[in-house]
């Protein structure tokens, strides 16, 4: 049991700290506000050298319940930095918005802790155990801004949607758990090691264990609730719903299909192509027409997400690294993009219109180079990182034989590149409204500039990033 408890000491101390947090933030001098931000950065900085200190081979816990092994690893890492950068860009807002309570770092705390227990979630039983910690959590935050109706209006959507999506989720895992007598991963994978043929009631409930799982990474047809959430939740967290909790639901949804069903590819690698060819298709020509930057951001995300599904299509250790590698570079450039949406400020008042972007190219040269740089990777343009995120992901969907995904998703690529040029041309060819407010702070600065260097430097030095990726994909293919 000692063992056990080490293997998940990463997600212990969290819930510790967080209860320690808590219990700080209720006896606080009222001053003190912004302390809890920086107390639950600490803890996920503190988290986040634990889950390095403790990588290694794959270790099973709590009766089977938990694993920790290299991919599990590979995405917390993911998960803890993009959430602690979060954090660190929202303070600002906080404080000039009178949302900086200290429940607010502690909701993302907790969501935190429930990424990180799905992603090494190793039964049914333990994934809706993490996926509901962090949904909770997630729906709280979305409706956080109490006196503004679009907040209130996002954080009901997301709750009323998200019951529905657990509800499926849930009939899913019933349904395979009658036709196969077992919740762990390793005996319904044994189940199907032979060869044999899965029962109906199994593909049933594959069917919407998918579905619920889709709709926790907004994918085509359980994204409707994608638009409203970016564009009525607070911009922060915004920010993090469309970088931590993404990651974290692409590792559960990729963990689910590879491991216990990855001997029934056949059986749900045709719904994972559907799913993928309409999340880019209605990403890709949905965007066009927004004039909300964080709508935007929604229907970017769905397609986004499109493509990592691509690599998942595969079915394939080499479609698996294609898909970490691909939700490593998505993180970085979401990270930048939104560290600029944060500083479209107009004498203290936050913009969120496209057309405000207009001469920032001349107002704020740096700020628009650094925007330039993030919607040019975004749009697959070389030698930018997301040219390669895109390259791995679709080599791995060609080499499985998926010709027509590829193509579908280069097409979708060239269609989406119009949106990504129009802010560019915005930026830089149109006469500017009015100057955003100044200076950025060092906390949005430090963002953007070190996610913007990554993105122009990935070409030079993308050994690290693939090397993880390649033995994340083996751990979970080989463990």
């Amino acid at each position: 049991m000692a063992q056990a408890y080490g293997v998940a000491l990463p997600e212990i101390f969290i819930a510790v700290v967080g209860m320690a947090i808590l219990l700080y933030g209720a006896f606080r001098k009222q001053e003190d506000e912004a302390a809890a931000n920086w107390l639950v950065m600490a803890a996920l900085g503190g988290a986040l050298l634990l889950v390095l200190y403790g990588a290694g081979g794959p270790t099973i816990a709590f009766n089977g319940l938990f694993i920790a092994d290299g991919y599990a690893v590979f995405l917390k890492v993911l998960v803890l930095i993009g959430a602690t950068l979060a954090v660190l860009m929202s303070l600002d807002y906080l404080d000039r918005a009178f949302m900086a309570h200290f429940e607010f770092p502690i909701l993302l705390l907790y969501a935190v802790l429930g990424m990180m227990m799905m992603i090494s979630a190793n039964d049914l039983i333990a994934l809706y155990i993490g996926l509901e910690l962090q949904s909770l959590a997630l729906y709280v935050v979305a409706a956080f801004r109490r006196d503004s109706l679009r907040s209130t209006e996002a954080g009901l959507k997301y709750f009323v949607l998200g019951a529905l999506s657990s509800g499926m989720l849930l009939y899913g895992a019933s349904l395979i758990y009658g036709f196969t007598g077992a919740t762990h991963f390793d005996a319904i994978a044994a189940a199907f090691a032979d060869g044999q043929q899965a029962p109906i009631g199994v593909v049933v409930g594959l069917v919407f264990l998918i579905a619920g799982l889709a709709f926790k990474v907004s994918a085509v047809p359980f994204h409707m609730w994608t638009p409203d959430v970016y564009e009525g939740a607070p911009t922060p967290v915004t920010a993090f719903f469309a970088i931590a909790p993404k990651v974290a639901a692409i590792g559960l949804f990729v963990r689910v299909m590879v491991g216990p069903f990855g001997d029934l590819v056949a059986e749900w690698q045709q719904i994972i192509v559907f799913i993928a060819i309409a999340s880019m298709v209605l990403g890709a020509v949905a965007a066009i027409n927004q004039t909300n930057i964080k709508r935007l951001m929604a229907y970017i995300s769905i397609c986004n997400i499109g493509y990592a599904l691509v690599g998942l299509a595969a079915g394939t250790e080499e479609g698996v690294r294609g898909v970490l590698v691909y939700m490593t570079i998505y993180m970085v450039m979401t990270l930048g993009t939104f560290g600029c949406i944060l500083a479209m400020r107009q004498k203290g008042r936050m913009l969120e219109g496209i057309d405000d972007l207009k001469g920032l190219g001349r107002t704020q040269p740096m700020m628009a180079a650094a925007l330039a740089i993030f919607m040019f990777s975004m749009a697959g343009i070389p030698p930018l990182a997301g040219f390669f995120g895109k390259f791995y992901v679709f080599m791995a969907a060609i080499n499985a034989g998926l010709y027509i995904l590829a193509v579908i998703g280069v097409v979708a690529s060239v269609i989406a590149a119009f949106y990504y040029l129009r802010i560019v041309k915005l930026m830089y060819f149109d006469e500017p409204i009015e100057a955003f407010d100044k200076p950025l702070g060092w906390k949005l600065g430090s963002v953007i500039g070190v996610t913007g260097l990554a993105i122009l430097l990935f070409l030079f030095l993308p050994g690290p990033v693939l090397h993880s990726a390649g033995t994340a994909a083996a751990a979970l293919f080989n463990g």
